[in-house]
């Protein structure tokens, strides 16, 4: 077949082009390659140079195809879309204002709706939240600045790098930290956070060489200035009845030393305390720590039965509410979150935040301790209505664990018990952590934690009160099944204080 020199002129021409254009695809690639390894904005494009740029391309394009094809932003789970995107903008101080209209649904039963007020606060008339104290009857109480805080995630479910971005954030925000229950590591205490020590039912941390509380170890812990209080952990959400699982993948040399187990083998608290089998023996165990410590004491459950807790306000009251009550109560929600749980467990035992936060509350007042024990609650409580919810029905604090997770950066890939967190949040695979850069993530969580505050402010000031805790039950109304609301103050009347 004969090509004439015009013919051969175009090829060689296109095949220069191609040539020219691959050499340049292949430059840019390099050049991305370079870019995303060497910044530490961002985990996943550090951790997947180039590919990572996809999710991000993907994620932008989601809105249009999910107009077409796929779930809308509020069908996703366990957070939805417009969820997580609030905690990403607030976490990266952007605007977090939305248009064109709301893509919540109002109706179904249980939404709650906040009753704005014709006359809202002036911002010239808002107060900062004041700051209340925990333990007043304590040697050393504990003065807590902010009602939003990181809960209890333990140094093992969690990378080193997590920990120093979670630890650095929050003394940056004024909050406190909670250990979770994998004990108390260097991490936690160098970015100079105020810490809650978890003590589970393993005592990690606190422990003798048998796995009995040592008042030694108690003693050591309290002389930690940053150490302000401790809580007992009787259940959590995602597991109750289950004690916290830490794969043997996760458990290193330094997680086994800060525990007191065995390197490499899967860590399994006990279901229980085993030296718990009452509530004279919890409040007993609180006692104890609040002597040996000198600081608040509080313990953390899930509801599921509650006759127990009328049983243990009577007791309270026989023994004297002031040395016997606890400091504080924790309440985690039966869908609250962990790093490994049984499906059983995490899908069809405890009761949500929404049913147990206005009981517990309501058995305190009923009792005359409402005042004297604080109210902790945790829970999916990750946006700012969920927890204006929670002031205004019952808590002092709220708690988050997932919330602060995204502002860390978590993506919900669902890996959290694998080892191979795409983020580095959850994993001790040394690469996967290079892409968390705590100074940056740090940062993010104060932000978030800050930009938390600001809008259960915004909402409080639409009610018409000065502070966030100013919200009551009056300023909520819950949808109903038949569509209407009523007000949340009808749905959960106050009970009348027995006469002690």
């Amino acid at each position: 077949m004969f090509i004439d020199n015009a013919t051969m002129s175009g090829l060689n021409y296109l095949s220069t082009v191609f040539v020219f254009a691959v050499g340049l695809a292949v430059l840019a690639i390099v050049v991305l390659f370079v870019i995303d390894v060497t910044q530490t904005k961002d985990a996943v494009r550090r951790n997947y140079p180039v590919l990572g740029r996809f999710r991000y391309l993907f994620s932008t394009m989601g809105e249009f195809f999910r107009q077409y094809f796929f779930a809308m932003d509020r069908e996703e789970m366990p957070f939805n879309r417009s969820e997580r995107e609030w905690v990403d903008r607030a976490a990266k101080n952007h605007d977090n204002t939305v248009a064109f209209g709301s893509t919540k649904s109002l109706t179904p039963p249980g939404t709650a709706i906040f009753v704005n007020c014709p006359f809202p606060t002036l911002d010239s008339d808002a107060e900062e939240q004041d700051a209340m104290i925990i333990g007043p009857h304590c040697k050393q109480p504990y003065t807590a600045n902010s009602i939003f805080n990181i809960s209890g995630m333990s140094y093992g479910a969690l990378s080193r790098p997590a920990v120093r971005a979670l630890s650095n954030g929050a003394r940056m925000a004024g909050c406190w930290m909670n250990t979770g229950e994998g004990g108390l590591s260097p991490y936690h205490l160098e970015g100079g956070a105020d810490i809650v020590f978890q003590i589970g039912t393993a005592k990690y941390g606190v422990r003798d060489k048998d796995g009995n509380l040592s008042d030694k170890k108690l003693k050591e812990l309290a002389a930690h200035k940053q150490v302000k209080m401790f809580e007992l952990k009787m259940s959590q959400g995602a597991k109750p009845g289950k004690g916290g699982i830490l794969p043997g993948a996760k458990v290193t040399v330094e997680i086994a030393d800060i525990r007191g187990i065995e390197v490499g083998e899967d860590s399994i608290s006990p279901n229980r305390h085993p030296d718990i089998d009452s509530v004279d023996d919890m409040l007993d165990m609180l006692a104890r720590i609040r002597k040996v410590t000198g600081k608040p004491v509080g313990f953390k459950t899930v509801v599921g039965a509650y006759g127990w807790l009328d049983n243990m306000c009577e007791i309270i009251n026989k023994r004297g509410a002031k040395e016997a009550a606890p400091d504080f109560i924790t309440i985690d929600s039966g869908d609250g979150g962990t790093g490994a749980a049984p499906m059983p467990l995490m899908d069809n035992v405890g009761l949500t935040i929404k049913e147990s936060l206005p009981l517990v509350s309501d058995i305190l007042h009923k009792h005359g301790l409402r005042q004297r024990i604080k109210v902790v609650t945790s829970g999916k409580l990750i946006n700012p209505s969920e927890v204006a919810w929670a002031l205004a029905t019952g808590a002092d604090f709220v708690t988050s664990a997932r919330g602060f997770m995204f502002s860390l950066g978590c993506i919900q890939a669902l890996k959290c018990n694998k080892n191979t967190c795409p983020t580095g949040i959850t994993t001790h695979n040394k690469r996967l952590q290079k892409g968390l850069n705590p100074e940056d993530k740090a940062v993010k969580v104060a932000n978030y934690c800050s930009n938390m505050v600001h809008e259960v402010e915004v909402i409080a000031h639409s009610c018409g009160v000065k502070q966030p805790r100013g919200l009551r039950r009056m300023h909520v109304r819950v949808v109903q099944f038949n569509g209407k609301s009523i007000p949340m103050d009808e749905l959960y009347p106050r009970p009348v204080i027995i006469q002690q």
